[in-house]
């Protein structure tokens, strides 16, 4: 009982998908790391309110913006070994999802289209105009809203392990996530998520109160197919090869934003402006911090489509 919990728990997104103040980051408290698998130091970090949550974010890097969504019941500190390798060349902004590490859960109900309409507040206030987003599970669920109700604030999307309708699931996993609650708090306490969630939450004694609410959510019927249309902006879709998405559900994903529907021709002249990325050997569970990940994904977030003809790798053969 326990492990079907913890696992439904950690999938918990893997669903779905005023003028802000700014206060100091010394607010919160610091990131629980490890030694080895520690995230940079930010070079800007604190609490910005938007529609009366007070939101933490982190920022890392130089380059173009690119905001990072973590999944369910995570911090920006789960993408800790892979956010280097993102902020070489990029600003990075973390964002912790309502509830999640330094944002408390607060008294508004908990959906991805108030976290989307968040997420575009945030960008603004802190003066972009226009950022790519990437997101994991329950944070691909708040992009994929992000980018449907403010698609001018989205350049390019990345959803990681992320579908368009509940039942993209392995049908196994719904009658298990509709079990969680915050009865599953008291067999959470030895985990590293509610050890991580304590250690900088504002409120640790709301993690109950943060189970009923994923639980609340992962019992809700939601499909959005009749929103996969409205993304205009180039979009990248991410999954395990053992994901808890069915592949028939991620290739109907794909071919709904227009890619997989016909050979791309000799000179790429049929090519989608959209990805489909498969990782090998990954699951829901480990694909958001595996390098392959940032391997196929910075290509695309930076807009390289070219790639050499075999009459250009015949010639340095030559």
């Amino acid at each position: 009982m326990f492990k079907i919990l913890f696992l439904a728990i950690f999938a918990s997104a893997a669903a779905l998908l005023a003028c802000p103040g700014i206060t100091n980051a010394e607010e919160t408290k610091p990131a629980m790391t490890t030694e080895t698998n520690a995230l940079p130091k930010p070079e800007k970090s604190g609490l910005l309110t938007i529609n009366g949550l007070n939101y933490y974010y982190a920022i890392y890097g130089k380059g173009e913006p690119l905001l990072l969504l973590h999944g369910g019941l995570g911090t920006t500190d789960m993408f800790a070994p892979i956010l280097p390798k993102l902020a070489e060349n990029r600003t990075v902004i973390g964002v912790d999802l309502q509830g999640h590490g330094r944002t408390a859960l607060g008294d508004r109900p908990f959906t991805v289209e108030a976290m989307g309409d968040d997420m575009a507040a945030i960008v603004k206030a802190l003066g972009y105009s226009q950022v790519d987003v990437m997101g994991y599970s329950l944070g691909g669920g708040v992009a994929f809203r992000m980018a449907v109700q403010h698609p001018e604030a989205v350049r390019r999307l990345v959803l990681v392990s992320t579908g368009y309708a509940t039942d993209g699931f392995y049908d196994e996993m719904r009658p298990q996530q509709a079990q969680v609650s915050a009865a599953a708090a008291e067999f959470m306490k030895d985990t590293p998520m509610y050890k991580s969630y304590v250690a900088v939450a504002p409120h640790p004694e709301e993690f109950p109160k943060l189970l009923d609410a994923l639980g609340g959510f992962m019992r809700q019927h939601r499909d959005y197919s009749a929103d996969v249309a409205k993304l205009k902006m180039p979009v990248m879709l991410a999954y395990g090869d053992s994901d808890m998405y069915k592949p028939e559900h991620e290739i109907k994903f794909y071919q709904m934003l227009g890619g997989g529907l016909k050979d791309a021709g000799w000179m790429r002249e049929n090519l989608s402006q959209n990805r489909l990325a498969i990782l090998p050997n990954r699951t829901h569970y480990d694909v958001f911090f595996a390098p392959e990940l940032t391997a196929a994904a910075l290509p695309f977030l930076n807009g390289q489509t070219k790639v050499k003809t075999w009459d250009e790798v015949v010639g340095e053969m030559e």
